[in-house]
Formats: C-alpha cells, sequence, structure tokens
C-alpha cells in the first residue's frame, strides 16, 4: 500500500530547540495517531505537512504532494482542525463554515449548501444561524471540525480536537472522527496527548518525543505481549493462593475477590499443578495485554539509544 504521509529526515529548529530531529516514517493511511507529550513536535509537525511551515532539512510528502513545493495543492486536499479558536466574531456559524469552504476554492453557493450540510453532520444544524461569538467551548469545537470538512477533503489533520470537552461531548466527537474514517473514506491524522482518544479510533500511531521519533506501527505492535502476564480467576482464597504460587517461585499478585495476577513466562504447566495441590479451581484464565499507555511509557523511559 502506498503510505499517505512520507516523511524523509524532516528537520525544523527554532533558535537552539530542536522540534523535528530527522523524523523518517510513513503514515499508512486510514485512521492514524500522532502522539508525544506537550512539546514533543507534533504541531509543528502538522505545520509542516500542511505547506504552512518549511522544514528546514528533509522532505514530507502527503497524498503524494510535497508539503513545501505544493502547499496551495496540499491545502486543497486536507482539512485542518487546529487546537485554537479560528472563528470570526459576529459571524452567524454557516457563514462562517461558508467562508472557510471559499477559502478552500469552493464556488460561494456551493460552499453555502456544503456548510449547512456539514453543520447539521456535527451536530449544529439547530444553531447554525447563531452568532459564533455565543457558542459553548463544546460548539466550537465542533465548529473547526465543519470548517475542517466543509471542502470535503481527502485528509484530515486533527490538532487536540477533544481539548477543554466534557465527556459526552468528547464521546460524541470521537464518534464523528471515527466515522469520518471508516464510513466516509477520509485519512485521518489524529493528534493528541489523550492516549484513550487514540486507542479508540487509530489502528496506527506515531510517537515523537522532543522531536525525535520513539515509535510507530500499529497499535497492536506498539502495545507489545503481556510479557507473561495473566489474569486468573479462581473458586478458593486468592491470598493462600498467591503464597503458595510464591513459594513455588511464581510472581502473584492477589487482586479482588476471586482474581490474582501471575507471571508465567514459559508455561502454565507449574499454575495447574500448584492449583492441584491447593485443591483450587482454576475458572478462568486470560493474558494481559498492556494498554497503549503502559506501552508508550515503557517506551519513553527506554534509553534513546535502545529504541
Amino acid at each position: 500500500m502506498t503510505a499517505v504521509i512520507r516523511l524523509e529526515g524532516l528537520s525544523r529548529s527554532f533558535g537552539p530547540t530542536k522540534a523535528l530531529d530527522g523524523i523518517s516514517a510513513e503514515f499508512p493511511g486510514g485512521a492514524m495517531g500522532l502522539l508525544g507529550p506537550n512539546g514533543a513536535g507534533k504541531t509543528t509537525l502538522l505545520r509542516i505537512l500542511l505547506g504552512l511551515l518549511p522544514p528546514e532539512g528533509g522532505r514530507a510528502e502527503i497524498l503524494g504532494l510535497d508539503a513545501a513545493r505544493s502547499p496551495l495543492a496540499v491545502r486543497r486536499r486536507v482539512g485542518y482542525m487546529p487546537e485554537s479558536d479560528c472563528s470570526i466574531p459576529r459571524l452567524t456559524g454557516v457563514r462562517l463554515v461558508a467562508f472557510a469552504g471559499e477559502l478552500a476554492g469552493l464556488p460561494r453557493k456551493a460552499s453555502l449548501s456544503r456548510a449547512h450540510e456539514v453543520l447539521y453532520y456535527v451536530g449544529l444544524g439547530e444553531v447554525r444561524y447563531r452568532k459564533v461569538d455565543e457558542y459553548s467551548q463544546g460548539m466550537r469545537q465542533r465548529l473547526r471540525l465543519a470548517q475542517a470538512i466543509v471542502h470535503d477533503p481527502e485528509a484530515l489533520f486533527l490538532d487536540e480536537p477533544t481539548s477543554g470537552m466534557d465527556p459526552a461531548g468528547r464521546r460524541e466527537m470521537l464518534d464523528l472522527i471515527r466515522d469520518l474514517a471508516r464510513n466516509h473514506g477520509k485519512h485521518v491524522l489524529l493528534s493528541s496527548h489523550v492516549l484513550p482518544d487514540v486507542e479508540g479510533v487509530c489502528s496506527f500511531a506515531l510517537l515523537l518525543d522532543r522531536g525525535r521519533l520513539a515509535a510507530a506501527g500499529d497499535l497492536a505492535t506498539l502495545r507489545g505481549g503481556g510479557g507473561g502476564r495473566f489474569e486468573v480467576r479462581i473458586r478458593g482464597r486468592v491470598a493462600d493462593f498467591a503464597a503458595r504460587l510464591a513459594s513455588a517461585g511464581i510472581e502473584a499478585t492477589a487482586g479482588d475477590e476471586d482474581q490474582l495476577q501471575v507471571r508465567l513466562p514459559e508455561t502454565t504447566i507449574p499454575l495447574f499443578a500448584a492449583a492441584r495441590d491447593s485443591g483450587i479451581e482454576i475458572r478462568e484464565l486470560r493474558p494481559v495485554t498492556p494498554s497503549l499507555e503502559e506501552a508508550l511509557l515503557r517506551v519513553l523511559r527506554a534509553p534513546a539509544e535502545a529504541r
């Protein structure tokens, strides 16, 4: 599959600070995550991909276009939802979104028609004639998404799209993003430091750390295995069984009620042997899959040369 985004030795500095330091990676398309703590270089990368900021070294390509050489062509095919507000006071929601469509190259009549459509899509149809000054934070987030999709782009760059939203609004925003990727065929690059957002929407992610590439790949690969960890449900006394396992050299941690967690580096045979000798019934045994947060924290804590 041809990569939707390709980075080759991409570098950018601001004074003595290296915002991006020789990044090389490929994004396969679909729903993709751009992860990293604040200051990792995520927004700088988005701006370079949009042709808004020139790289100092290397090359960034999106949808087969060189971002530095063809910035207008890129922005005709890509929608951008910035983290910060981008409204014009005293304009109504529909007029603001229509204006964004015109800036993207749509004729005036077509942009107004599309503005009505996308405002209904993001849940702002009933307030589209209200001035944007009166919109709540959650409504402004939806408005920015409407501005990003009004010209029906092939790809979307979303910078912290759930920032400042309440739990219900955050869930609805993620549902919209998921729908755009899965049912409308959009390539979505979701930039966020909120890992559950990325984990719930994306199948691929790239992790930046202080301007450098820390990890990249599909989420299953990034999570890795559980290191031989299993969750066990038993019928019997959990504390006694955990002590019996520990005496047999098996790392075990008692949990709540009928559960405990064990580490079995090679085989489950010692676990079942200990259960048999203790008169314990094992009711459930399942491997523990690390969360994306656990996996990425492990990567960030590793020395740079070990990545």
